[in-house]
């Protein structure tokens, strides 16, 4: 049983099955005798489940790139600070629905930020934590668009709901991030079953699973 504190981040499109990817990996870490902490961005805590509101709802402020990018890295801030760091310093394994790659990826790639800019945000309120794996989970456009037509049924948040070409963006983005930084990225096919995909996943995982 690993008594290290890791940190996962489950990352990618829209409708790649990030939520559904980390509650199963929270599941088989459970089970194989591990303490696991699953949350989510923005959330896990209530200040920025209060911020997740604000960013999300299509009823809210039509917030411009740079609060938008502000909101991301506060909620953040609060989230590392109260149970992440928390987390991982006891041992724990944390399992995230997206982090900062998330932020620059939407914030930067999709609404034109630049990847410094985001991360210097990064560096101020969560003083640089990066994931030890960041699990991107990859679909093909046609795909990820056919599977949020079926999730949402006509209604999105602010930000799923925006034009293809934001989200072509969003991809272009996350590739890129892969590329340059292969050692902390799992490119993981989404394609398939929950528990093919899961498969794949839990394959990068196994060593530290049995250190």
């Amino acid at each position: 049983m690993s008594s290290t504190g890791r940190f996962i981040v489950f990352e990618g499109g829209e409708g790649a099955g990030k939520s559904t990817q980390a509650r199963l990996l929270a599941a088989a870490l459970t089970a194989h005798g591990i303490e696991v902490l699953l949350t989510r961005e923005p959330g896990g805590t209530p200040g920025a489940e209060a911020i997740r509101g604000l960013l999300l709802s299509t009823q809210g402020a039509d917030w411009g790139p740079r609060a938008e990018a502000l909101l991301f890295a506060a909620a953040r801030a609060d989230h590392v600070e109260r149970l992440i760091r928390p987390a991982l310093e006891r041992g724990a394994w944390v399992i995230c629905d997206r982090f900062i790659d998330s932020s620059r990826a939407y914030q930067g790639g999709g609404n034109g930020l630049s990847d410094a800019e985001v991360m210097a945000l990064h560096a101020i309120g969560s003083q640089g934590l990066l994931p030890d794996c960041t699990i991107l989970l990859e679909l093909p456009a046609q795909e990820a668009a056919a599977r949020c037509a079926l999730r949402d049924q006509g209604v999105s948040d602010r930000i799923g709901g925006r034009e293809a070409a934001y989200h072509a963006r969003v991809a272009e983005a996350f590739d890129r991030f892969a590329q340059a930084e292969p050692a902390r990225f799992a490119r993981i096919s989404a394609l398939g079953t929950p528990d093919q995909v899961a498969t794949r996943i839990l394959a990068v995982l196994a060593p530290w699973m049995a250190a």
